[in-house]
């Protein structure tokens, strides 16, 4: 049986500029548009997750929740306080900690660390206008998707191909 995996990395949808902390900010209602969209876009590729990583932070939260409605899922997020917090390595390993039962993954967390775990996970050998907009930015409500083949407790520095970028704009 193949281990071919999918995992798709999302940075937040657009939030409100200020809140109680930055920790409550809410999406905006572009926000909330855009991640519906971006729900939309990955169920038509045929992304069916199986679990939903997604940093504890308000607007990380309402993102998924919108992503959930657009893609027609119900799936219930894995909330994870260190999420919000991150760096690069961290989130490595959060996402290196995932059950092996789990064929897809989707982990909405934070610039920068979204972007750089992106660009990390990158081999360089998969789609390429969409390592090349991966490259170029990830803004709010941007995923990528890889396939990876392999467990997750090795995953991996350069050890996945991007197969897809998208943008979120409903």
């Amino acid at each position: 049986m193949s281990d071919a995996r999918t995992l798709v990395v999302m940075r937040h949808a657009k939030a409100e500029q200020s809140g109680p902390s930055d920790y409550q900010r809410e999406l905006s209602d572009r926000g909330v548009v855009d991640a519906t969209e971006a729900g939309q876009w990955l169920a038509n590729r045929g992304v069916e997750p199986d679990q939903a990583l997604v940093s504890a932070a308000v607007r990380t939260e309402q993102t998924w929740e919108a992503v959930n409605d657009g893609g027609g899922w119900d799936l219930e997020a894995t909330l994870d306080e260190s999420l919000y917090e991150a760096g690069t390595e961290s989130a490595l390993d959060l996402v290196r900690a995932t059950d092996d039962h789990v064929r897809t993954l989707v982990v909405v967390g934070h610039n920068p660390t979204m972007a750089s775990l992106a660009a990390l996970l990158d081999d360089g050998e998969g789609d390429d206008e969409a390592g090349n907009e991966l490259a170029v930015g990830f803004p709010t409500s941007a995923l990528a998707v890889f396939s990876y083949d392999g467990d997750w407790a090795e995953l991996d520095e350069a050890s996945a191909t991007v197969v897809a970028y998208h943008v979120g704009r409903g």
